[in-house]
């Protein structure tokens, strides 16, 4: 069983700030494989189904971003899913828009929702997928929770829509292989 993990905050008023990006790419990989995510649990909204004779859970905690790692952990320890086979995607302010970088573990690198899930799981050793946002101007809070401008944006979906390819590239193959594809 593998577990894909979007970052975000719940609620409307956020659904399309640089923030979201992690449950941009979980709602756009859904359409791909024609789920929708719809079930409540776990501190979040979540879907299963089967891809190549593997359970694939695709899970948007609903605790806001700097406590993820809570709900992350709720789901982890009921279905009992390995650090291994877990995957975790964020907007990161060290990659430039349209940018992604996939890593097999490491630090936060300063991203709170992450770290609260290392925090909470008690290890770096989890795999993850970063969508650049890049640097703030202003002040970072408001920079995240903001909104793109529309070349920003149009970058930004660039690389959502090369994180839901790299997804499907680790699933039918390996994430390794969709890091040398896709970093």
């Amino acid at each position: 069983m593998k577990l894909i993990v979007g970052l975000g905050n719940p609620g409307k008023e956020y659904a399309l700030t640089r923030h979201n990006c992690g449950f941009q790419v979980i709602d756009a990989f859904a359409d791909l494989v024609g789920v929708d995510i719809t079930r409540d649990g776990f501190k979040g909204v979540y879907t299963k189904f089967t891809l190549d004779d593997e359970e694939i859970i695709l899970f948007k905690p609903m605790t806001f971003m700097n406590l993820s790692g809570t709900a992350v952990q709720e789901i982890v320890h009921f279905y009992k899913i390995p650090l291994e086979d877990i995957i975790v995607i964020f907007d990161d302010m060290a990659i430039a828009p349209g940018e992604l970088r996939l890593r097999l573990k490491g630090s936060s690198g300063g991203q709170k929702g992450m770290q609260n899930i290392i925090d909470n799981l008690g290890s770096e050793e989890i795999k993850r997928i970063r969508i650049g946002i890049g640097e703030p101007e202003f002040n970072a809070i408001d920079y995240v929770l903001g909104k793109p401008s529309k070349e920003e944006r149009a970058l930004i979906d660039e690389a959502i829509a090369k994180a839901v390819k790299a997804l499907k590239e680790t699933l039918l193959s390996s994430f390794e292989k969709a890091m040398c594809e896709y970093n």
